[in-house]
């Protein structure tokens, strides 16, 4: 006679199994699953957001309203999504917005003062955006020295470098004349053009917002380079130990940085035609308040490319809808602020939350 195979849930008595089950296997309900996610916070937010200011102004909820808040959420959510990648791999970039400044005033040098096709100057601009990205990131890897100071240095010689060149170059603190090179109306196309929906006029800056979201998304949740740059960010140490090249993610993490900056600067340059030497200066910090609202730690290995647009998207109704609601401007800031610190609150409990469900 075969032996009968002993019961798998009976213990070495006979009895029922005290072994706990694989917390790998152990169901994970929906809300829980729903709770951790880090861009949570920042879609109740913007939809408090636009209730706040919908229900107050039919402008604000109407299609061109709509239009209008969306186009400055555009070229800062292209920023912030590239922000928000960085921020996952433990660093910040304090250079970003001034480097916009810096690659919108190249393309109008460039074409203008040097005579060139506007895509020849587009072309130089990504160039030099991608050795400033460079430069960062390896400065950062190899000195070990925090983000924060090597890419405050950067901001502080950008700054300069911005406004004496410009004077040098122009006579003036503004390159202009963007409009009459060669190559323009093409580029116009791309980088400015609009189109018509729901019978509102929608900016095309808006349309690569939604790409690049979805894009960086994919990446971050699908690639083998966004499982480096989750680890990167939550430890270094422990990631290189595993075979992550956080090097080269970190490089190629500031690079992105700075190819974003490139495009917004673009997208700037020839929108207006004309450009300031203080254009993007500031900006750098509403970049890592719309990370931070879309639900990046401060302490990266953690945060959405998603989170990051709707930080974004909050900034725009906000910014918008305040003067809608007639309101001084001065509040936007509060709203700001206030925002922010909801947002790192937030972020702290969801946080908490997800550690406590790992164990």
């Amino acid at each position: 006679m075969a032996p009968v195979p002993a019961d798998p849930g009976a213990g070495a008595a006979g009895g029922p199994s005290t072994q706990r089950a694989d917390e790998r296997l152990s169901a994970v309900g929906p809300l829980r699953r729903l709770l951790v996610k880090p861009e949570l916070g920042a879609l109740v937010g913007a939809i408090a957001v636009f209730t706040f200011f919908a229900v107050q102004s039919e402008v604000f909820r109407s299609a061109r309203g709509i239009a209008n808040w969306l186009d400055p959420a555009s070229t800062l959510g292209i920023m912030a999504v590239a922000v928000a990648l960085l921020m996952i791999g433990g660093h910040f970039d304090l250079s970003a917005g001034v480097m916009s400044g810096t690659t919108a005033l190249t393309v109008a040098i460039v074409a203008v003062e040097y005579e060139q096709n506007i895509w020849v100057a587009i072309g130089v601009s990504l160039v030099v955006a991608l050795l400033l990205g460079f430069f960062n990131g390896w400065l950062v890897t190899r000195t070990g020295l925090p983000s924060f100071i090597i890419t405050l240095g950067t901001f502080l010689m950008l700054q300069g470098l911005n406004l004496g060149l410009t004077k040098l170059l122009t006579g003036t603190v503004t390159a202009t004349g963007l409009a009459s090179v060669p190559g323009y109306a093409s580029a116009e196309w791309v980088f400015a053009s609009r189109m018509t929906i729901l019978g509102a006029e929608v900016r095309v800056a808006v349309l690569w917002w939604v790409l690049f979201t979805a894009v960086a998304s994919w990446v971050l949740l699908r690639t083998r380079f966004g499982n480096w740059v989750f680890a990167t960010g939550g430890d270094e140490v422990a990631a290189r130990n595993v075979g992550v090249p956080a090097r080269r993610t970190t490089i190629a993490l500031f690079m992105t940085t700075s190819t974003a900056a490139w495009f917004v600067g673009t997208t700037l340059a020839v929108r207006l035609t004309s450009v300031q030497a203080n254009t993007g200066t500031g900006q750098e910090l509403i970049y890592i308040v719309a990370a931070v609202i879309g639900g990046c730690l401060l302490t990266g290995g953690f945060g959405s490319a998603i989170g990051a647009s709707l930080g974004a998207l909050i900034f725009g109704m906000t910014q918008l809808g305040i003067p809608y609601l007639r309101w001084d401007a001065d509040w936007f800031y509060f709203f700001l602020g206030a925002m922010l610190l909801l947002a790192v609150l937030a972020n702290r409990l969801v946080r908490r939350y997800a550690e406590a469900a790992r164990r």
